[in-house]
């Protein structure tokens, strides 16, 4: 059997796994499939799960906030800000929608400070214009 290695590449860490005999990706056109002597290609994955066979055996799963692959030479390099990597897809999901959720709270939080911060500024506009307005008046 044909094996191409890939590398797995994030912020923070990074792993290198030889003998792998297929991978399974999606990117904004769907899914797709990569096998050993695949021709050289580049793709951005979406948000969700990847999966990949080591010799052939069970799949390994990978929950990624969206990823760049690209393929050459019977290497698959893999680069995202950060990767989950489980064997398990029960579990492997679980984490990825608490990953998400966690995103999600995030995001708000920060659009709920922009908020403030946005009228806060508004404000001290208003007040300088008014200020400057009633200076000009008095000068006038």
């Amino acid at each position: 059997m044909k094996t191409f290695t890939l590398s797995l590449r994030g912020s923070t860490r990074s792993h290198l796994i030889e003998g792998v005999s297929s991978f399974v990706g999606e990117d904004s056109s769907g899914s797709f499939g990569i096998l050993a002597s695949h021709t050289r290609m580049i793709a951005v994955l979406v948000v969700g799960l990847a999966r990949f066979q080591v010799n052939g055996e069970h799949w390994q799963y990978l929950a990624l906030p969206g990823a760049v692959i690209y393929f050459h030479d019977n290497l698959l390099t893999l680069s995202t800000r950060r990767y989950l990597l489980d064997d398990d897809y029960n579990r492997i999901s679980q984490a990825l929608q608490e990953e998400l959720l966690r995103e999600e709270e995030q995001l708000h939080t920060m659009k709920q400070s922009l908020q403030r911060m946005e009228k806060e500024v508004l404000k001290r506009l208003w007040e300088l214009s008014s200020k400057r307005g009633r200076m000009n008046h008095v000068t006038s």
